[in-house]
């Protein structure tokens, strides 16, 4: 019998606990958790029954042909089930096949994955022993494209393909939300400007914005809501791409901090807002990009620069906070039509590294990040296959980078002839001793474990149109990229 391929992870995550640190991943329709310490792997989500494995077999091989749309209420008891353990009525094969979008909180405690066909946030609490526990799910109107926690821990911030930012509480309260109505008769809030009265670029964008939320809000008088507690914070005039929250001292002599949402979309905007509770005010834009934006960088160790890339084959570097571009760095050495799926940033010891993977390469470029916000251009290292996501574990001076062990290396839509010997989905660096910034492969037992381990198996047989329907899911940025034409 042919040996099968490995699915690849499509998000990997180090979550750092008080008690023992754990790797968190998504590969297919499925999480996982693993012991940091020894690659050991501790529990899957969903578990499929028993009986249920010939199914499971079969939805690996690819989205169905249709998706049912999932209700907030049609799995509202399946909370109640531990990771692992499922009421009779969820033993059918799920109705996602992948899920693009997993965060953790800075605690540790908990984690956030969007599941993408239902369109579904999901909140788990991650046990003691590596078990997801199911606290919540909530199905938004439209697919979210980007995901992140608040600081504090508390807020989900959600961008959507529509446009629109919302916030959620991290955990659901105990009273039945109510949602609330526009009392029939008042007269809701216009913008007191007109593009009469308005004549800067700057400011008829963001009077275009407050017309849009109040339309919006007229809208929304006689029409129901989402059964949950939201909010609608702003919005964008296109597909909202990445979401960052900053906070930053009010001034140098003050320890008060200011929050800000970031945000980017498909027409090269970069819009700069006021946090939570006055996220209708737009402090700036950061514009400069010619295409697409599909990733935001802000480091932790420097939250005053902001690092972003999509559809042009450079990085921008901003003081974003003054809406003010710092540098262009170019990714290729010519005019070649590239795409920014990744970009992370990791301390280790004085180093300060940002590392960028391109669309469909296997090359993880690295830069490091200068006191005066500039990148500099360092060895790249290079993996087996094409990058997917990256971890760091900076006490160990460590990367962990999840591959595409499934397509040729720098190639999108090409499979390999047959399932490398032994499969890879983790590689694993150390910066070399007495270097500035060079790289050498860490043979851990982590890797080695997690790697022959391996994930939910996808058949070496699999259909032309499977194998279309699977390459998209993983490579999907082509979209964003605008016809000759489409502006106008």
């Amino acid at each position: 019998m042919a040996a099968n391929f490995q699915h690849p992870f499509q998000c990997l995550q180090f979550v750092e606990r008080p008690s023992a640190n754990l790797l968190v991943g998504s590969a297919g329709s499925k999480l996982y958790s693993y012991s940091a310490e020894t690659g050991q792997q501790l529990a899957t989500w969903p578990q499929a029954a028993a009986s249920s494995d010939g199914a499971e077999a079969q939805s690996e091989q690819g989205p169905p042909e249709k998706k049912r749309r999932v209700s907030s209420g049609s799995r509202a008891n399946e909370a109640s089930f531990p990771a692992g353990q499922t009421s009779e009525k969820s033993q059918a094969p799920p109705a996602w096949s992948n899920i693009p979008i997993l965060t953790s909180t800075s605690s540790g405690e908990y984690v956030v994955a969007l599941t993408a066909e239902d369109k579904c946030i999901r909140v788990f609490q991650l046990q003691e022993d590596g078990t997801f526990v199911q606290l919540s799910e909530r199905v938004m109107h439209k697919r979210p494209s980007a995901i992140i926690i608040t600081s504090d821990d508390s807020t989900i911030l959600c961008g959507d393909k529509f446009g629109d930012v919302y916030s959620l509480p991290l955990i659901p309260g105990d009273e039945p939300y109510v949602a609330t109505r526009v009392p029939r008769g008042a007269k809701l809030s216009q913008p007191a400007a007109t593009n009469l009265t308005v004549h800067t670029k700057g400011n008829l964008r963001a009077l275009e914005q407050q017309q849009r939320l109040s339309s919006e809000a007229k809208a929304a008088e006689d029409k129901s809501g989402l059964a949950f507690e939201h909010n609608l914070l702003l919005g964008h005039v296109s597909l909202l791409t990445d979401i960052a929250y900053v906070s930053l001292p009010v001034d140098a002599s003050s320890s008060k901090k200011r929050s800000y949402i970031l945000t980017a979309d498909r027409d090269e905007h970069i819009r700069v807002s006021r946090g939570l509770s006055q996220a209708h005010v737009i402090e700036n834009y950061c514009l400069g990009h010619t295409s697409f934006i599909s990733q935001l960088c802000v480091p932790h160790w420097a939250p005053e620069y902001l690092v972003s890339g999509g559809g042009d084959n450079y990085l921008l570097v901003w003081k974003w906070a003054e809406g003010r571009l710092l540098q262009k760095v170019p990714l290729v050495d010519q005019a070649t039509e590239v795409a920014v799926h990744g970009i992370w940033a990791a301390s280790f010891g004085d180093l300060r590294v940002v590392f960028v993977a391109l669309l469909g390469s296997s090359c993880l470029q690295c830069f490091t990040l200068e006191a005066d916000g500039t990148l500099n251009s360092q060895p790249h290292i290079q993996l087996s296959g094409n990058v997917l996501g990256l971890t760091s574990i900076e006490k160990d001076n460590t990367v962990l980078v999840s591959v595409d062990s499934i397509r040729e290396p720098d190639s999108t839509q090409e499979w390999r002839v047959s399932p490398p010997s032994p499969s890879t989905v983790i590689e694993a660096f150390r910066v070399k001793s007495g270097t500035s910034l060079e790289w050498e492969p860490a043979a851990t037992s982590v890797t080695e474990t997690i790697n022959s381990t391996g994930t939910s198996e996808v058949p070496a047989t699999t259909a032309d149109k499977q194998r279309k329907e699977l390459n998209d899911s993983l490579y999907n940025l082509g979209h964003l990229r605008k016809r000759k034409g489409e502006d106008e």
